[in-house]
Formats: C-alpha cells, structure tokens, sequence
C-alpha cells in the first residue's frame, strides 16, 4: 500500500509513515494536468475570497450598499445598460432591484460558500474518524451499536432534516455557523464507515499487532499506528466531501433557510436571480457558473488526489479498460 507505515527501530512497536510518500503522491499528482489547472482555479478563488475587503475597498464598492440610480424602476428593478449594468465601477454589472455591485458581493459569497463547505467537512471528518475507529477497535456490542446509528444517519433524507433544523433556529443565530453545524453533524456517516472498513483491515496487520504486543492501549495505537494508515482514505473522501457540501449549502440558500439576506452567498443570489432570468441574465450565469466551476474543480481535484495516493486504483482503471476494449 502507498504510503504504508514503516516500523521505527527507535522504539519497540513505533510506527511511522513510509518516508517518501507524500513526495511520490505530489510527483504523480504533477503529471495530471487536469488536476493542476483544478488545483489552480481553487487556489485563486480562495485567494480572491481571502482578499475581497481589499478588492472592495480598490473598486470603491460595498456589497451592502443600495444604488438606485442604477436600475430602471420603471422596469421593476432592471439595471441600465447591457450585460446587467457592467461598466468601469461595476465590472460585472449590478443586482437587479438593488443595484449592489455583483463582483464584490461574489467575491463575498465564495467566502461564505467556502466556508460553510470546508468547516463542514472539517466537523464531519472529525466525527467519522473518530466514530469509525471506535467502531472498528471496540467490542462487538459497541461496534454493533454504532453501526446501527450509522445506518439510521445513512437513511434519514439529509436536505429534508437540515431544513427542518435550520428553520426552527432563531434567526439571529449566525446562519454559516449554523450551516457547518448541521451539515456537518447530519453528514459523517460516510467517513465513518469508510474508517471503519479501513480500521479492521489494519488492524489485523503485523505492525498493530506488534504495537499492542508491546503494551499500546487502543487509544495509543489508533493514534500512532492507525491514524497515519488512515490519512490517503480520509484525505481523498474529505477532496469528494468539500464540494458536496458547497452543493448542499447553496440549495439550502436557494429554498430560504441557509445564508439569509443581506449577507451574500452563491445559493442565496440563485434564489434572488430566478425572478430576474429573462430580463437580466448575466444574474443567474454567473453565481451559477462559480458554483459550476468550484465543484467540478473540487471533484477533479479530488479524483485526482486519490489516484495519486493510491496508484493501484489507477492501474485496475487501465486493465479494466483494456478488457473492454478487447471485447
């Protein structure tokens, strides 16, 4: 296995990462092109998220600042001009209605998109790897118990429960705090079955064995023999995780019950840009576009990390294709 630990003779029982590994996956992860253009994007889009006061402050925009001026109330609300109002102070036009720049109020919902997609995933990794390791280390009663709470979470409709939770939370609670907290909680099952899985195979191996031959407890060898075992799993399911998360935080917004107006947020301007498709376009494209790109980064991303970490898959993908093709 890649990245496989390797005994420390340092220490009777100690395991540490194969050394090398995680410059061999970044070496096979250079020669996908796809994956550095994904790794690229995302990159920027952060940066861009990171920098929007700045960016703001250059353009002289306010993403919560009304301009009337620049849309036709004769006309419900529709801005002046083509391409939604574009111009030199606006670079991709304004909201319909409002008038906000939509550049900065963009660049303000990728942070809110973002956001609520890594935290998310953040909350639902620690939960699943620690569910899975109990699961898969414990007796048969515990490891029966969690599973049968896994597989009622598995189950349960997910947009459903989320909706219901966050409509019945005061609304000053803050909304992307909320966001990651729910999808998070709501959402760990995945990974906890796959450390499961992942927990009893290891633990059948010499170098775990060797460890709690040498007097490890359970909670020692999960975290100096298992964990470092576990991290190519997690890693790439977390890679899938982020733009899930981002999808489910934008259809939250888009039904009324995630980011709530004035804050921006991707999903949150799809659902305001529905009623203004024919007049203004350019509305609809581009938040729908961002999230279009992200994701699909996101997911390439991710393909490609868990290639790089676990080259076998890659070569059963190129046997499994020349069978096919020999057919």
């Amino acid at each position: 296995m890649t990245g496989a630990p390797r005994a420390d003779t340092s220490a009777p029982g100690a395991v540490t990462p194969a050394p090398g590994a995680a410059r061999q996956a970044w070496r096979r992860l250079r020669t996908r092109p796809a994956a550095l253009v994904s790794a690229g994007v995302l990159l920027l889009l952060v940066l861009l998220a990171l920098a929007a006061p700045l960016l703001a402050a250059l353009t002289g925009q306010d993403p919560y600042a009304y301009h009337d001026d620049l849309v036709d109330s004769a006309r419900g609300g529709v801005p002046y001009g083509s391409f939604g109002g574009a111009s030199a102070d606006h670079w991709l036009g304004v909201e319909p209605g409002t008038g906000r720049d939509l550049f900065v109020r963009l660049l303000y919902g990728a942070r809110i998109s973002l956001l609520v997609a890594v935290g998310a995933t953040a909350v639902q990794v620690a939960l699943g790897v620690v569910v899975g390791l109990a699961a898969g280390l414990g007796s048969r009663w515990v490891d029966s118990l969690l599973g049968r709470i896994t597989d009622v979470l598995v189950a349960l409709p997910m947009l459903v429960l989320a909706i219901a939770l966050t409509a019945v939370v005061p609304r000053d609670f803050p909304r992307p705090l909320l966001l990651i907290l729910v999808i998070g909680l709501l959402g760990w099952a995945g990974t906890s079955r796959i450390v499961r899985a992942q927990t009893l195979t290891l633990k059948s191996l010499d170098f775990v064995a060797a460890s709690r031959l040498a007097g490890s407890g359970r909670r020692r060898t999960a975290r100096r023999e298992l964990l470092p075992a576990l991290a190519a799993p997690v890693i790439t399911y977390a890679a899938i995780l982020v733009p899930t998360n981002m999808v489910v935080e934008a259809s939250l917004s888009f039904l009324g019950v995630g980011v709530t107006p004035p804050t921006p947020s991707w999903g949150q301007m799809l659902s305001t840009a529905q009623t203004w498709f024919r007049a203004d376009p350019a509305y609809v494209l581009l938040p729908a576009g961002l999230l279009f790109v992200t994701v699909l980064a996101f997911t390439v991303l991710g393909d490609a990390v868990r290639t790089a970490l676990d080259p076998r898959e890659a070569s059963r993908l190129r046997v499994g294709t020349r069978k096919e093709s020999s057919r």
